[in-house]
């Protein structure tokens, strides 16, 4: 009698002691559920991370992955409960992977205010990239101004420029913050081919390796007529094709446009070159949208 009194003794101080440790490990923590449509695979070389903003200062709530199917690898987090209930917003960034620094990089993408637990995530906020692009206008004309005057190929580039203009801009684009910058796209049966990057509609983008050996205007654009990469065939008739400027992060790993295309355009499968034609704005189609819970 006397042993089965000690055991059962024991088996309750042992239940005891576990109740107290799993108490300690729980307690002072919340957990956020994170809900977010639209974001990409960043492949091997980074990863999303979220961030509460806490007295003005980023805590990171942790990070994940998006697989090919848009699905988070993870959507509940483990928070400091303390500094869960004082966050005023949430922030997503994309950062390097391994990560040198604990500190957020400079490419938000998503961010939101708290109202009461909860928060919409945009990319329009201002701690995000500020802009949703519903109002980025722009237009692009076909030609090949860098083959020293050959007229034969001239549905094989593409020029964001408006001739009527002098000739002037084509594209209508708001400044980008730190860690964005815009990039143009020829789509030809599917193989996305960068023409180059640019902040601005003005001025030359920072590619010319597909161009010709004469200079191309001062606007963002490419000529399809030298270096084809494999499986595609220069020149090319843009004509039926698709021409798209994105939104990049810097650095970007991606051979492809980022989930971010304000402006996307089918070309006229009848186009002709010089004429300008005006792009459909995109940006409702491809701006992530989210929300965030907190469940302190």
């Amino acid at each position: 009698m006397k042993y089965i009194l000690k055991i059962t003794t024991l088996f309750i101080l042992l239940g005891v002691l576990v109740s107290s440790c799993s108490s300690d490990d729980v307690a002072g923590t919340a957990t956020i559920d994170l809900n977010v449509l639209g974001l990409e695979d960043l492949g091997d070389d980074f990863l999303y991370e979220g961030w509460i903003i806490v007295n003005g200062a980023p805590v990171s709530t942790g990070t994940f992955e998006v697989g090919e199917n848009g699905d988070l690898s993870r959507t509940v987090f483990a928070i400091n409960e303390d500094d869960l209930e004082a966050a005023s917003s949430f922030v997503l960034t994309i950062e390097p992977s391994p990560d040198p620094t604990p500190e957020p990089s400079a490419v938000h993408i998503l961010a939101g205010d708290f109202n009461g637990n909860a928060a919409d995530l945009e990319v329009g906020h201002s701690a995000a990239i500020g802009e949703d692009f519903l109002n980025a206008t722009g237009g692009y004309i076909l030609a090949t101004p860098t083959d020293g005057g050959n007229d034969t190929n001239e549905n094989s580039g593409v020029w964001w420029l408006d001739p009527s203009q002098g000739p002037g801009p084509g594209l209508d684009l708001p400044l980008l913050p730190e860690g964005w910058i815009y990039e143009g796209w020829a789509v030809v049966d599917g193989t996305p081919l960068s023409t180059g990057r640019f902040t601005s509609g003005s001025g030359n983008d920072d590619f010319n390796g597909f161009s010709g050996d004469q200079a191309g205007p001062p606007f963002p654009g490419e000529d399809l007529l030298t270096n084809a990469p494999e499986g595609v065939s220069f020149p090319v008739d843009l004509a039926g094709q698709t021409v798209v400027i994105s939104v990049e992060p810097v650095p970007d790993n991606s051979p492809a446009p980022f989930t971010l295309k304000p402006l996307v355009s089918p070309v006229n499968p009848a186009a002709v070159d010089h004429f300008f034609y005006e792009m459909s704005n995109n940006a409702a189609n491809t701006n992530p949208t989210g929300s965030i819970n907190r469940k302190l």
